[in-house]
């Protein structure tokens, strides 16, 4: 079932399930998060309290994908009420491309004599031991904190390279919605496309530049798949310079090609006590397996980053802003 949430400025959000070019609006609920939460106390999951619960009303889907239409698309998932209990996070090193991309980054010489950086040893550490029997601990994946919900954004908006940085690019991924239930178990709600959008700039001066690369804004959606299968998931990335493909290639994800399974991720992620509070929501992104960046290609500011994963709905299409102010000194005062 592929999921949407909508904004109209007077009716407020509504939910609804997408059928070809038809999105028909599921009464009762104004939020997936509340949706989740309605199918966790009734025991009988997403989709059927999506389906027993549909109110008879549609709207024309392409009308409102393609901003034609009084109602917005809203990000796939996100937490309605207090978005600082979103965490958006995600994981890295999960497929061979990224890893050679960081290898070029970090790794100086090419060629045989390049040497091992600590990137592509995480990498092989996860080839080696990231897809441990079903209910075994695997070895631990490279994990970063993204941000709260509020740097989510929907399709169609446009994601911002703030002054501070040293560039913007796409990393299109398949990012997974949660919830935690109320006695504390993460629940997966569903899939979606993300593009996880970085400062590769930042990220290549040193590895350890990581962390601050990705604290900035991402996109999810337009759609949330809910059972959606992970095995081999095919796709494209590209980008648009005056509704012109100047850069594009093709792409894939899913467990067949990572390495890690997702349990082991899922796992590593909700270890952690503090990510297993009752009623908190996640974003989590499962790494990507190709960017521009990775072959010396730059955006410039308006062209349009298009992700697309088969069997995930419609693609995901967010313009590129650059702030060309100088920046600006944050001053901190006591008290």
């Amino acid at each position: 079932m592929r999921l949407i949430q909508i904004r109209h400025p007077e009716k407020g959000r509504r939910v609804a399930k997408v059928d070809g070019d038809r999105c028909l609006l599921i009464q009762g609920y104004t939020t997936v998060y509340g949706l989740a939460g309605a199918a966790l106390q009734s025991g009988k999951g997403l989709t059927s309290e999506a389906e027993r619960n549909l109110s008879g009303e549609s709207l024309n889907y392409e009308a409102v994908y393609n901003g034609q239409s009084d109602w917005r698309l809203l990000p796939a998932f996100d937490h309605p009420e207090e978005p600082g209990r979103c965490l958006v996070s995600g994981t890295g090193l999960t497929h061979m491309a990224s890893a050679r991309n960081r290898q070029a980054m970090h790794g100086g010489a090419k060629g045989e004599e390049a040497p091992v950086t600590d990137s592509m040893r995480m990498y092989q550490w996860g080839v080696e031991g990231g897809r441990p029997e079903p209910g075994r601990v695997g070895v631990q994946p490279e994990w970063f904190y993204k941000g709260c919900g509020t740097i989510l954004r929907a399709h169609g908006e446009a994601l911002e390279s703030p002054a501070f940085a040293g560039d913007g690019g796409e990393e299109p991924e398949v990012a997974g919605a949660y919830l935690v239930d109320p006695q504390g178990r993460p629940r997966r709600v569903g899939l979606m496309i993300a593009n996880e959008f970085s400062d590769h700039v930042m990220e290549k001066q040193n590895y350890l530049y990581l962390a601050p690369s990705k604290l900035r804004l991402c996109s999810v959606g337009p759609e949330l798949i809910a059972g959606a299968a992970f095995e081999d998931v095919s796709g494209t990335v590209s980008i648009e310079r005056g509704g012109k493909v100047v850069w594009s290639r093709a792409i894939a994800t899913g467990e067949a090609h990572m390495s890690h399974t997702l349990a082991n991720l899922e796992h590593h992620l909700f270890k952690y006590e503090a990510h297993r509070r009752p009623g908190d929501a996640h974003v989590y992104f499962f790494g990507a397996d190709a960017f521009s960046f990775g072959e010396g290609f730059s955006l410039e500011d308006g062209d349009v980053m298009v992700i697309s994963w088969e069997g995930f709905g419609r693609p995901l299409r967010n313009p590129i802003r650059f702030d060309r102010r100088s920046e600006a000194f944050v001053r901190v005062d006591s008290i």
